[in-house]
């Protein structure tokens, strides 16, 4: 009789998660899949757009095709910097900038440490949206607002950056099918993705009907047709809008510091100091208002310091 009672629960069981799927993951099916939705007022703003842009054009410079701009990556790339930007990682000790607070609706991850084949934080993507594949993440940081012509040249100069968007090194021979974007405050981020998004179209802040797309190169206008316009100022059409400091090591006593500055004007870098603003004392090797020698610069900085980054100051 108990044996016989013992069959019929396992039946009942069984139904149940069949009808259900409040077993599956007992029995190793696929539990439900992710109906988290996209906010409808989600849009991309203007900077973004621009960004996107200057992403198409330098790829087909190299001769490579766009990449469709991506919803799921693109809200995926605004959660991050807004939490990036409220809950700065190294707060939590040794976590670097692909790290998720505690503060969000989505699981905490320290980047590296939580890394692993079970537990990726290039599952974000997943976790968040529809979106079936992982995420690859690239960011930018700078002290001030950030323009998206400086976010594109130092992407651009970091070869770990460049590969992302030129499919080279790591990247070769990889298809890129989905692309999100996003600029915040400070920061500024790219997540490249494999598979196409099957949410909708994003669109473009204020201009609901038109979704962004990548643009079709104009016609050149002769030179005789050319209205003369006044374009808005620019990082580069600025003489001396800035001054740029290539940082290589931040909040250490001045002590330490010092003596640091010696021993990088005897490996090369005479320009070496010792910079104590908002307070927070860095070491410099380069200041320069030449935006181009900076971003040169820190090519060949970076070959020795990969941590170091640029620092600018208004006049």
């Amino acid at each position: 009789m108990r044996y016989k009672k013992g069959i019929f629960f396992l039946y009942l069981l069984l139904s149940c998660s069949l009808l259900t799927g409040a077993f599956s993951p007992l029995f190793g099916q696929r539990g439900p899949k992710n109906t988290k939705k996209i906010p409808a007022s989600f849009c991309l703003t203007e900077a973004e757009m621009q960004l996107y842009q200057m992403v198409t054009e330098y790829r087909k410079s190299k001769g490579l095709p766009s990449i469709p701009l991506s919803k799921s990556l693109c809200y995926v790339a605004r959660l991050h910097l807004k939490d990036l930007f409220l809950h700065p990682p190294d707060e939590e000790g040794s976590c670097n900038f692909h790290s998720w607070s505690s503060s969000g609706n989505w699981k905490p991850f320290c980047y590296p440490a939580d890394e692993n084949k079970k537990n990726s934080v290039w599952d974000k993507p997943k976790e968040i949206t529809s979106y079936p594949g992982k995420g690859y993440e690239i960011i930018y940081w700078e002290n001030s607002p950030v323009l998206a012509d400086t976010i594109l040249a130092v992407w651009k100069t970091e070869p770990y950056f460049n590969g992302f968007l030129t499919n080279s090194g790591k990247w070769q021979g990889v298809k890129w099918n989905a692309l999100g974007l996003a600029i915040y405050e400070n920061w500024a981020c790219a997540w490249f993705g494999e598979f196409p998004d099957p949410e909708e179209k994003v669109f473009m802040c204020g201009n609901p009907t038109a979704p962004v797309v990548a643009k079709t190169p104009k016609v050149k206008t002769p030179p005789e047709k050319i209205e003369k316009k006044t374009t808005p100022a620019t990082i580069d059409s600025v003489p001396n809008a800035y001054t740029f400091y290539i940082i290589v090591l931040t909040n250490i006593s001045k002590e330490n510091a010092l003596k640091l500055v010696e021993k990088f004007k005897q490996e090369g870098y005479p320009g070496a100091e010792f910079l104590d603003r908002d307070g927070k004392s860095r070491v410099s090797v380069l200041h320069t208002t030449d935006r181009a020698e900076v971003m040169a610069k820190l090519r060949e900085v970076k070959k020795t310091y990969k941590d170091a980054w640029i620092y600018k100051v208004s006049p």
